[in-house]
C-alpha cells in the first residue's frame, strides 16, 4: 500500500532523529525542499529539539556550524535532495578541519529514480567524499529492515564522530508518497523489538573509550628555554596554556582566535626584526596548544626552530588529526588542553625553568602599539589598520567573529584581544558563510556579537543577512571595504592581471543590502564614530547593524609596509 510507504518514511525518520537526540543533539537546521518531508515534520514534532530555518542550504550548513562551534554539541541539518545536498560541501569540508560536530540528514530519492532522467535525482552517496568522518547510504524504509539495525547504524556513525569529530552523512532515500492525509500513524507492531529502548530515553547502543590519564613531561624538558604558542582554543583552554606559559615564565605567542593576548603581543610585526629573530633562536622547545595558527610569519619561525635550530616541538590538541603542515618533527599529544595542563603541576614543582630567558625584548615590543598608532594617523579617514587596532577596546563584553582573508592577518598583526570569546572558519579558511556562522553562534551562546569581515566575504554570503534581521540579542557587523581582495596586495600575484583577474573590483555599497534585510546601517568616519557606533547597538541594539568601513584599495598593505619598517628601525 502506498499509504504504508508514507508511515515507514515517517517511523524511520521519527527513529533516526530520536536516537539522535539522546546522543547529544538538541539543536536541527533545516531547509524548505518536498523530498525531506518526513525528516522535516518528525523533527519539528519532536519536543527536545529547537529548529533553525534558512531558504539557502549554504547558509544554513554554515549556520549549523556555528551552532555546533558554539555549543560543541553535534548539530543536525536537514535539506531536501538534488543540488540542495551539495550546496552543503563547503560547510562540511570546514567542519571536517576544525571537527565541529554535524550530522548531515540528506532526503534522496529512492535508487530507482536515480541515474535514470528523474527530476531533482543526482547521485548523493558519497558525495561529501573524505570530509566526513562516517557516511551512511540508508536503504529505503521498510519493514522488512528491523527497527533496531536503524539504530545501531545510527549509533556506528556518530561514535565515529564522538572519537573523532567532524561530520557524518545520513543519506535518507524516501519513496512517495511522502505526505500522510490525516492518517494515524500505527507503528506499535513494527515497533515491538525495540519498546524497552523507547522506554528508557537512553540511547540504544554505545561504544566507551577509556583512555589514560595524562602524563606529566619529564622535569628536564621545563629547564630549557621555552615558548608557549597559544592556537585556536576556547576561551577557557587558551587562559589555562597561557597560565602555563606565565608559570615557567617562557614568551606566550597567542593567536588572535585564542581570545587571549599577552605582553608578547605583534609577533608578526616583530619577527621582521633581526635582534628578535636572533634572541628567540635561543629557543630550545616549543609547545603548541591548538592549531590554526593565523600569523604566516609564525608558521615560518616555527618551521625554521625545529628545522634549523633542532628545537623540540610539542603539540598539544584533543584532535587526533595531523595539524602539522610543514611536516616538522613533532611530538603530538592528544589529550584535552584542561587535563594536560593540570597534569604538568608534578613536574614544573620539581624543576626550575629558565623563566625571563626573552625578557629583553620587551621594552621593544612595548614601543609597537604608538608605531601603529602614528601610521594610521597619516590618513585623515578612518583605515583597515585603526579598525584592526580598535579590536581591544571596540566591544570587549560581546563575542567577536573573525572573517578570513585581510581582516584577521590585520587582527593578528595589529590587534590586541585580553580577554574575549573569539571564534572564526580557520579550517579551510574560505571567505563564504561567514555571516552565517557568526549568527549560529550567537544563537547558542545568546551574547552580543561583533562581526569583522571585508567586502568580499560579506557579497558572498549576502543572502545570510536574513538570519540576523531579528536578532534577539545585539549583533553588529563591521564591514571593511576596499573595492575587492586587497589581500591579494600581500601576495606576488602578477600585477598585469591583479586588478582584473585576483582584486575584481565591483563598486558596491551595502547601504541598501542593510535596508533590504532590515538592518541598520551606518558609515563612521573616525575611529571614535565607529566605537560610539558599536557602544550604542551593543547597549540598546534589537536589530543587526551593519557598520560600512570605506578604505582606498592598497591602503592597508602600505601601512602594513610602514609599520614593519618603523619597528625594524628601532
Amino acid at each position: 500500500m502506498k499509504s504504508q510507504q508514507a508511515v515507514l518514511n515517517r517511523v524511520w525518520s521519527r527513529l533516526i532523529l530520536e536516537e539522535l537526540s539522546r546522543l547529544g543533539v538538541r539543536d536541527v537546521c533545516v531547509a524548505p525542499g518536498s523530498r525531506s518531508t518526513p525528516l522535516t515534520l518528525e523533527a519539528s514534532a519532536h519536543p527536545a529539539l529547537r529548529l533553525h530555518r534558512h531558504f539557502d542550504e549554504r547558509g544554513l550548513g554554515y549556520l549549523a556550524l556555528g551552532l555546533a562551534k558554539a555549543s560543541r554539541q553535534p548539530v543536525a541539518v536537514i535539506v531536501t535532495s538534488g543540488t540542495a545536498v551539495a550546496n552543503l560541501l563547503p560547510c562540511v569540508a570546514e567542519a571536517y578541519l576544525t571537527g565541529e560536530k554535524l550530522v548531515l540528514l540528506t532526503a534522496d530519492r529512492p535508487p530507482e529514480l536515480v541515474d535514470c532522467g528523474a527530476n531533482q535525482a543526482i547521485s548523493q552517496p558519497g558525495i561529501f567524499a573524505a570530509h566526513v568522518v562516517a557516511a551512511v547510504n540508508l536503504p529505503s524504509p521498510t519493514a522488512a529492515i528491523a527497527p533496531n539495525w536503524l539504530l545501531t547504524t545510527v549509533d556506528q556513525a556518530l561514535s565515529a564522530q564522538t572519537r573523532r569529530g567532524g561530520p557524518v552523512h545520513i543519506n535518507c532515500p524516501f519513496p512517495e508518497p511522502l505526505y500522510l492525509q490525516d492518517e494515524v500513524i500505527d507503528d506499535a507492531a513494527y515497533l515491538t523489538g525495540v519498546q524497552p529502548w523507547l522506554a528508557t530515553g537512553l540511547p540504544y547502543s554505545t561504544k566507551q573509550s577509556n583512555e589514560p590519564l595524562p602524563l606529566p613531561c619529564e622535569p628536564a624538558l621545563y629547564r630549557q628555554r621555552g615558548v608557549v604558542i597559544v592556537g585556536s582554543l576556547s576561551l577557557a583552554e587558551a587562559e589555562q596554556a597561557k597560565a602555563l606559559a606565565q608559570q615557567l615564565g617562557w614568551p606566550v605567542l597567542c593567536d588572535p582566535q585564542s581570545g587571549v593576548s599577552s605582553d608578547w603581543a605583534y609577533f608578526d610585526v616583530w619577527l621582521h626584526h633581526a635582534r628578535c629573530r636572533q634572541v628567540l633562536a635561543g629557543c630550545e622547545v616549543i609547545i603548541q596548544f591548538g592549531a590554526q595558527l593565523v600569523s604566516k610569519r609564525l608558521n615560518q619561525w616555527l618551521q625554521q626552530q625545529v628545522t634549523q635550530h633542532g628545537s623540540r616541538y610539542l603539540l598539544v590538541s584533543p584532535d587526533e588529526k595531523r595539524n602539522n603542515p610543514a611536516h616538522l618533527s613533532q611530538q603530538q599529544i592528544v589529550a584535552p588542553i584542561s587535563a594536560w595542563v593540570a597534569a604538568q603541576a608534578a613536574a614544573l614543582q620539581a624543576c626550575a625553568s629558565l623563566a625571563g630567558w626573552a625578557d629583553e625584548l620587551l621594552p621593544l615590543i612595548d614601543r609597537i602599539p604608538a608605531v601603529i598608532r602614528q601610521v594610521a594617523q597619516t590618513s585623515t579617514s578612518l583605515t583597515e589598520l585603526d579598525v584592526a587596532q580598535a579590536v581591544a577596546t571596540l566591544a570587549p563584553t560581546a563575542d567577536l567573529f573573525l572573517g578570513n582573508s585581510l581582516i584577521v592577518r590585520l587582527v593578528d598583526m595589529f590587534g590586541n584581544i585580553h580577554h574575549q570569546h573569539v571564534f572564526s572558519n580557520r579550517g579551510a579558511s574560505g571567505i563564504d558563510g561567514v555571516v552565517a556562522t557568526a549568527a549560529g553562534v550567537q544563537r547558542e551562546r545568546r551574547q552580543p556579537m561583533v562581526l569583522l569581515l571585508g567586502d568580499t566575504s560579506l557579497l558572498y554570503d549576502l543572502n545570510s543577512l536574513a538570519l540576523l534581521t531579528h536578532t534577539p540579542q545585539p549583533f553588529v557587523i563591521v564591514v571593511t571595504n576596499n573595492d575587492g581582495g586587497a589581500i591579494f596586495d600581500l601576495l606576488p600575484v602578477p600585477q598585469q592581471q591583479k586588478t582584473d583577474l585576483y582584486q575584481m573590483p565591483h563598486g558596491y555599497d551595502f547601504r541598501h543590502a542593510a535596508a533590504q534585510f532590515g538592518l541598520q546601517y551606518s558609515n563612521p568616519d573616525s575611529v571614535t564614530a565607529l566605537m560610539a557606533g558599536v557602544a550604542r547597538h551593543i547597549a540598546d541594539g534589537q536589530h543587526g547593524l551593519l557598520m560600512e568601513v570605506s578604505a582606498p584599495a592598497g591602503q592597508a598593505a602600505r601601512h602594513i609596509q610602514q609599520v614593519i619598517a618603523h619597528v625594524c628601525s628601532l
